[in-house]
């Protein structure tokens, strides 16, 4: 797909989902974002052109509790000079919480031109903390878990594993075949799937070996439909299922 046609997907998908977005998302300005860009050293990524034109100011309600995607606060952030110019990171996310101060960051070594990889570190350096492969997955993860997944009456959590690398390839027909749709394009990491009784995510973190192993929270309608979910995936695939947890806890 272009990447025009990522950001319609992309842009569909949240006015779905997210109750009254269109009314609370803000937009920053183009003289701001191209104070970004120059900040960067390059072109931005055009996903993320596209997020600062729609949420550069305020993501309304998708809006994390401690993480400040704003424009204002990325420039804030380099005038006061907590970070440096970098030719291989961008500050995009502002971590409020001072116990573990980790922010959002694009590693450009990881781009694809449209998107690139995001990852969390201290202002001043240190070790990667890598979160998703594209800023694009990562916000529609955190959406879908908002307000799909955790909105539905019973929710489970654990692990799919599979022998093969390519978990997602065994993983799409089989939801496919329960009636499940994607409502956006992803990579091999990040798994999103609906029907409207039940939405199931799951991810693994990039650069990390042992693709066929990614983590996944399910939920439902009730406890009846997700063993039911959970017995096809055990039953009719390669894949192996480990639930970890049930909310509510099952009696």
């Amino acid at each position: 797909m272009s990447a025009h046609e990522l950001t319609v997907e992309m842009e569909n998908l949240l006015l779905r989902i997210v109750p009254d977005l269109a009314e609370q998302w803000q937009g920053a300005s183009p003289e701001m974002i191209a104070h970004v860009e120059r900040l960067a050293g390059r072109p931005l990524p055009l996903f993320y052109q596209w997020f600062l034109r729609r949420m550069g100011i305020s993501m309304g309600p998708l809006a994390y509790p401690t993480l400040d995607f704003s424009a204002q606060r990325i420039l804030g952030c380099y005038a006061q000079k907590l970070v440096k110019p970098d030719s291989r990171f961008l500050l995009i996310g502002y971590e409020s919480d001072e116990m573990m101060p980790l922010h959002v960051f694009y590693d450009f070594e990881a781009s694809t031109g449209e998107d690139a990889l995001v990852t969390e570190r201290y202002a001043a350096g240190g070790e990667l903390h890598d979160r998703f492969e594209t800023l694009r997955e990562m916000l529609a993860w955190g959406a879908f878990l908002k307000f799909r997944v955790n909105t539905m009456p019973q929710r489970c959590e654990g692990m799919l594993s599979c022998d093969e690398p390519e978990l997602l390839s065994h993983l799409d027909p089989l939801m496919f075949s329960m009636g499940f749709t994607k409502p956006i394009t992803t990579g091999p990491r990040c798994g999103l799937y609906e029907r409207h009784d039940a939405v199931l995510i799951c991810e693994r973190t990039p650069r990390e070996e042992l693709l066929g192993n990614q983590a996944f929270t399910l939920g439902g309608r009730d406890a009846g439909v997700l063993r039911r979910i959970l017995g096809r995936l055990s039953t009719e695939s390669s894949l192996e299922v480990e639930v970890d947890e049930w909310t509510p806890a099952l009696g």
